[in-house]
């Protein structure tokens, strides 16, 4: 986290905008490169900069998903971060098709955004809760966004259970007792602090031990 991180902010709303900006003058480690309204400026943008992230209202009009595509291929280094009012299971797949990395709503804190520019300039993927809730069918209203403080065995048990298997595949798997997984369980929900899948699956995707492709592009049931 200590290389500076070149951004452009790309939104329909001067709010918006200026906000984002009064976030990135409060972190030395965030230069503000200047910011678009719309996909002509973008592109127009881009000719002069290349930032280190591009942070775009990704369901606005005034950016298509075609023009976005077009300018992500063209400028292949360059890592996005999509924060729009709503992002619900068909939008992100969407916008994973097209080359965007990590997704945030527009009512996520000062922190939360923070870290996914972090992660995603990084080369990680990221999305809040509210949004891997509702890619997945879950209930948001308990899905926490803390960091999380877990064992190695805990992460083996995370990732299998946000694959979709049950404690007694788990146990197969691990060689453990089907009891040794429900214990595991229990401490890994009570560390989370949620009681859904919707938050271990959170997690999986925000440490990169799962794709969020697995929920996308899935026919529904």
């Amino acid at each position: 986290m200590s290389s500076t991180i070149h951004i452009l902010i790309a939104d329909n709303s001067y709010l918006v905008r200026a906000g984002l900006k009064a976030l990135l003058a409060d972190n030395s480690d965030f230069v503000f490169l200047g910011e678009v309204s719309d996909s002509l400026e973008l592109g127009e943008k881009l000719i002069f900069c290349q930032p280190t992230l591009l942070i775009i209202d990704s369901n606005s009009e005034n950016f298509s998903t075609e023009n976005i595509k077009v300018l992500l291929n063209k400028y292949k280094n360059i890592k996005v971060l999509s924060v729009c009012s709503y992002q619900d299971k068909f939008s992100v797949a969407r916008s994973v098709d097209i080359g965007i990395h990590s997704f945030l709503l527009k009512d996520c804190d000062k922190d939360e955004i923070t870290e996914a520019i972090y992660k995603t300039a990084e080369g990680n993927k990221f999305m809040c809760g509210k949004i891997v809730a509702a890619i997945t069918g879950e209930n948001s209203s308990e899905t926490s966004c803390e960091g999380f403080n877990i064992t190695e065995r805990e992460i083996e048990i995370i990732k299998l259970l946000a694959e979709g298997n049950s404690n007694k595949q788990i146990a197969d798997i691990l060689f453990l007792s089907t009891h040794t997984v429900n214990t595991h369980r229990k401490n890994i929900m009570a560390k989370v602090g949620v009681n859904n899948a919707a938050g271990l699956v959170f997690f999986a995707v925000k440490e990169n031990l799962i794709s969020p492709n697995k929920y996308l592009f899935s026919s529904p049931n």
